[in-house]
């Protein structure tokens, strides 16, 4: 619960003035609760993008952009990804607390056992054209759940609540891979139980039944990392999305879907597609100081991608983690001198030395690196977003259940109005 910090803030408005209670949460600036607003004032407030509203009370994650820290449960990311792994993170996103060994392989059998899906869902792929692009048929499949899985939709039902969670944990590494599969014209390879999360993810991707395959343990570190820094980030877009449908008392299969949905949008999902487009049109190191001024230019629409973020005014603490695992993939990739990189490389000491990316703070973020790592490994771009689903999952899930185990109204944003005002109907004659 939020703490009463016994202060107000005080609207005047038309001579009337009207006191609100504000309230701290354990990190992060207070809070004015304006829930009566309306009532007392008649107005409501006026804020494009909610970049100045907290829509709900949490204890997932949290952020601080000016210090450039990111938090899982009080837990730092640097600290996750280098000495957790992704489905240990996952249920310390779900409960609250990292698990007890018995807790810890009791999740993984679960999810384990979960990960092939319903043999029918194997037609919606083939109702896809070839060309489709695999969020169109991740944001399909997902949402399908629901025709498929009716004893884990009952949203008043905790059991239910939580055989969902589990499923959609475990099915969307096969659901995106298949996806894959789907658009490279290869047959479907199904979930194998010896296999960890990571591995039994590039293993549906890329093995094929004419020989074996074997998942380098590197790759399957580097793929689980960039699980773990996805997993959740606190209230943005699409997790807003999968509250915002479940606020309705949608099916959890629904609100996912709606998640992938939004993730999908370019500014949201796509950042890191569009770093490695960016880094490719640079194409040379050569080519850099034309592209830096560029970017410097206002009256110039090309951006440089990959560089700062809307939330960390500072660094991207997910950058250094990710950095470490492109140096690893590419080594053993024996592509470490490629070109792409070589960009990269030379941007990124560029931004942390030239007075205007210092100045604005604009140091690479985890979209930098990410790309480079899934085009390495063998993903082409229109995979990234997909996988960004893959991996986000657990966040949307995560908060899902805390606003379904919470007394929650429907969300009801408000708008103002400026268009026409009351106007009588005029019959078509008479127009």
């Amino acid at each position: 619960m939020p703490k009463d910090t016994g202060k107000t803030a005080t609207f005047t408005i038309e001579g009337q003035t009207h006191e609100f209670p504000v309230y701290s949460g354990t990190l992060g600036p207070d809070v004015v609760d304006i829930g009566k607003l309306y009532a007392k004032a008649d107005v409501f407030t006026f804020d494009p993008g909610y970049t100045s509203t907290g829509s709900c009370e949490s204890k997932i994650t949290f952020i601080d952009g000016e210090k450039g820290e990111l938090l899982y449960r009080g837990y730092p990311i640097e600290q996750l990804a280098e000495k957790s792994h992704y489905l240990e993170v996952c249920y310390l996103l779900l409960y609250g607390e990292l698990p007890t060994k018995a807790q810890m392989d009791d999740f993984e059998t679960r999810v384990t056992k979960h990960t092939m899906l319903h043999e029918q869902m194997r037609n919606f792929y083939s109702g896809f054209r070839r060309d489709a692009h695999p969020m169109a048929v991740v944001c399909g499949v997902v949402g399908a759940m629901s025709a498929f899985y009716h004893d884990s939709t009952d949203i008043n039902d905790p059991w239910q609540r939580e055989v969902a969670t589990i499923r959609l944990i475990a099915k969307l590494p096969t659901i995106v891979a298949w996806a894959f599969k789907y658009a490279a014209g290869q047959p479907f390879v199904y979930p194998r139980n010896d296999l960890n999360y990571a591995e039994n993810f590039l293993h549906m991707c890329f093995s094929v039944p004419a020989e074996e395959y074997k998942v380098d343990p590197i790759l399957a570190k580097a793929m689980d990392r960039i699980f773990t820094l996805h997993a959740d980030h606190e209230q943005n877009a699409s997790t807003s999305t999968v509250r915002l449908a479940g606020s309705s008392g949608a099916n959890p299969f629904a609100c996912i879907a709606a998640g992938v949905a939004c993730l999908w949008g370019p500014a949201h999902g796509g950042a890191n597609q569009a770093c490695l487009e960016m880094l490719r049109e640079i194409g040379t190191v050569d080519q850099i100081p034309t592209y830096i001024k560029k970017a410097k230019d206002k009256n110039d629409p090309f951006r440089l991608m990959g560089f700062g973020h809307r939330v960390y005014k500072n660094f991207d603490p997910r950058a250094k983690v990710m950095k470490e695992s492109a140096d690893e993939v590419l080594g053993l990739l024996g592509i470490e001198n490629n070109e792409t990189l070589a960009v990269a490389k030379e941007l990124e000491k560029i931004a942390l030395e030239d007075e205007y990316f210092v100045e604005k703070k604009l140091y690479p973020n985890v979209d930098f690196y990410s790309g480079i790592i899934l085009e390495a490994m063998g993903f082409p771009t229109s995979m990234f977003t997909p996988i960004f689903a893959l991996s986000r999952t657990v966040g949307w899930i995560s908060q899902w259940k805390e606003m379904m185990e919470e007394s929650s109204k429907i969300g009801r944003p408000r708008q103002l109005y400026t268009g026409a005002a009351f106007r009588d109907y005029v019959d078509v004659a008479g127009r």
